[in-house]
């Protein structure tokens, strides 16, 4: 196998300083190897794992939802993912070879991979959903636009890009929206609302799914690790507990009390509340994790809010720390920075235009509102109690807004309206959302112009000058360039952290932590930008 070293070299060395914090994980199991600790102790049949909300899809490809990219990720398969050094690797391809000039990626498949409903996977599926992908997932597309996937053979499929680049393989093994595959015949038989069946190469197959209350994934018998199979996301997968329960259990009294009785076997979503009283549970035990930055989305297109004296004045009035000890409660679960990128990580970190974050001033905010001729016009924050620091904030932006005059009201819904009203800028003026972190500056939601609308000739050479830089250093220094732009281009917006689109603005408000609650029984669990419980096992 011949692979273009200076590219790869490249990836990789970005990747090695991330680590598992990178993504959104500690990237280290909570507990220790559970195959000594099983072979002498019976474990359950079935794992219950209480979720906060019902997902909105299992089409991962085109979901930003990472609940729906922690179930997905145990059904579905990607070509590369990432191993616990952020090193892509092969998971249903086999090998690949890069030409000279990095044009055109050569990838041979695993042979003998079912798919759950047997069918052996081959190029047309492959070649089916990575243009889908690339179609329709923002992320790749932004990147990837233009790249094509071709069949050689049953069993090879070449991929030519738009344009050579250091990243290809990371964006390919990249665990948000991951490119899985799916068979041909669902791919065309996708419509605009995402897939209507539900069939991977994983561990597990999904056999029941009933709306608002669980989502069952049961063991796949036929199911064989790829030989390439190392850590995290690329790790091995046994498939150790047969049946997977995700309840969908929006109320928190009830999640809590259920993994304390045992009910439940984990509990995720700890709130800030319940993590003193839990972290004395000597029946439970806690994974805490770096999880993301929380954000505050204006809507600009629509009333008021299109007005840009009123965006000013919302971002001017923030106080992050009063919103993120609302949400979070601890200070040891969250950290007051305006960076995008995770504070862990080395090479994209920086603090760039950090003297416009947090301004906190009433003052000024009144002054914008006169300026904008605001007239008590209703302002509505969308928000879902199914997430509950999104909503606690929600609630302190309610409040800090309506201290310098404006209605604001507050619009309440399950996590599926919420999603739908989000997506409609006739449904809301703004909300607060959490976001995992990015394994790449360039896929920021906050720099995609087919998302945000952000269109600036500054960004489009920015992105480029990391991509094709030749060194650590020097894609650091492009990124940090990118970002004291992007600050000075907006800095008349003087909120936290924050970007004008044409469609929308955006600010980091603050980062948080993750916590999920565990049976003290629980052995072989593992977060790796998503909890991981293909080898997860409690016993009973």
């Amino acid at each position: 196998m011949k692979n273009t070293r200076a590219i790869r070299a490249i990836a990789l060395a970005m990747c090695a300083t991330l680590l598992f914090a990178g993504c959104g994980g500690s990237g280290k199991k909570a507990s220790s190897d559970n195959s000594a600790s099983t072979a002498a102790t019976e474990t359950k049949d079935e794992l219950h794992i209480a979720v906060s909300a019902n997902p909105p899809s299992l089409d991962v490809q085109t979901s930003n939802s990472s609940l729906v990219g922690e179930i997905a990720a145990h059904v579905f398969e990607p070509l590369f993912a990432m191993d616990d050094k952020y090193e892509p690797t092969p998971v249903l391809a086999d090998s690949y070879e890069v030409n000279d000039d990095g044009s055109v990626y050569t990838i041979k498949l695993r042979e003998g991979v079912k798919f759950h409903n047997g069918k052996e996977m081959t190029s047309e599926d492959v070649v089916a959903s990575m243009n889908r992908w690339i179609e329709n997932c923002s992320r790749a597309k932004t990147l990837l636009e233009g790249s094509v996937f071709e069949a050689v053979d049953d069993y090879t499929v070449t991929l030519t890009v738009n344009k050579p680049a250091s990243d290809i393989l990371m964006i390919l093994a990249n665990p948000s929206m991951f490119a899985a595959i799916y068979p041909k015949e669902v791919v065309d038989s996708a419509t605009e609302e995402g897939i209507s069946e539900y069939i991977g190469t994983g561990p597990y197959k999904m056999t029941e799914w009933k709306q608002d209350q669980y989502v069952k994934l049961d063991k796949f018998e036929d199911y064989k690790n790829s030989d390439n199979a190392t850590t995290g996301l690329a790790g091995k997968k046994e498939a150790a507990t047969a049946t997977l329960w995700f309840d969908i259990v929006p109320d928190v009294s009830t999640r809590m009390a259920g993994v304390q009785n045992g009910q439940y076997d984990i509990a995720e979503e700890v709130p800030t509340d319940n993590y003193e009283e839990l972290s004395k549970d000597k029946n439970l035990k806690l994974d805490v994790t770096n999880g993301g930055t929380l954000n505050l989305f204006l809507n600009t297109t629509e009333g008021i809010m299109a007005n840009e004296d009123m965006r000013q004045a919302v971002l001017a009035v923030l106080n992050c720390e009063d919103i993120l000890y609302a949400s979070y409660g601890n200070e040891d679960l969250y950290e007051l920075n305006a960076g995008w990128m995770n504070l862990s990580d080395a090479q994209w970190s920086t603090e760039a235009g950090k003297e416009y974050y947090n301004q906190n001033d009433e003052k000024k905010a009144k002054e914008l509102l006169k300026k904008a001729g605001y007239n008590n016009e209703k302002i509505t924050l969308v928000t879902t109690p199914d997430y509950p620091e999104m909503y606690n904030a929600t609630l302190v932006l309610q409040e800090e807004l309506q201290k310098i005059g404006v209605n604001a009201v507050v619009d309440s819904n399950d996590f599926n309206t919420f999603m739908e009203h989000r997506s409609d800028p006739k449904q809301f003026s703004m909300y607060i959302t959490s976001n995992s972190y990015a394994l790449l500056p360039v896929q920021l939601s906050a720099l995609n112009k087919e998302w945000a609308g952000l269109d600036a000739p500054e960004v489009t050479d920015g992105i480029k000058a990391i991509r094709s830089a030749s060194s650590n250093e020097e894609a650091k220094a492009a990124w940090e360039d990118l970002q004291s732009f992007i600050y000075e281009y907006f800095r008349k917006y003087l909120g936290c952290h924050s970007f004008l689109y044409e469609d929308g603005a955006a600010s980091v408000i603050g980062h948080y932590t993750s916590v999920n609650a565990l049976n003290a029984k629980a052995e072989g669990y593992e977060f790796s930008r998503y909890a991981l419980y293909w080898n997860t096992t409690v016993s009973k």
